[in-house]
């Protein structure tokens, strides 16, 4: 089944309408029930994200691996903490996770895993040079 039909058919049963009939259901339906209607939106988000995943990384480089700029999951992150803590390099962990280096030490300093000043790319913009400072109350 495409992604754009199942996600017609999500939306529909989402906002209480037999997807095949367009007949409204019983307020007693278990599709009108919140809890599933909330699972059948969350349903169609996590679709839609996955969409957008893949048509950035059409957008991407081909030299680029293939996660850069996507989100990290809790899961990957610890996957990753994990693999650093066993001792695998940054260029390892870039190979395993399909991300740059860049991408790998910058995770690895927001987990508090590497110190910054240890990694081999600059992570933040530097800093702006000192320039004149404003004479107007002299």
């Amino acid at each position: 089944m495409e992604k754009e039909q199942t996600l017609k058919i999500l939306n529909a049963l989402a906002n209480g309408v037999h997807p095949a009939t367009g007949e409204q259901f019983a307020a007693d339906s278990p599709y009108q029930h919140p809890d599933i209607v909330r699972a059948l939106f969350e349903a169609v988000r996590t679709i839609e994200s996955g969409r957008a995943s893949a048509a950035e990384r059409q957008q991407r480089p081909a030299s680029m691996p293939g996660n850069t700029g996507l989100r990290w999951t809790p899961e990957e992150e610890e996957r990753l903490a994990a693999a650093f803590d066993a001792g695998k390099s940054v260029d390892e962990l870039a190979r395993a996770h399909n991300r740059t280096r860049a991408g790998i030490e910058a995770r690895l300093v927001k987990l508090g895993k590497l110190d910054e000043s240890a990694v081999t790319v600059q992570l933040r913009y530097p800093a702006k040079p000192a320039g004149r400072q404003s004479q107007a109350g002299a």
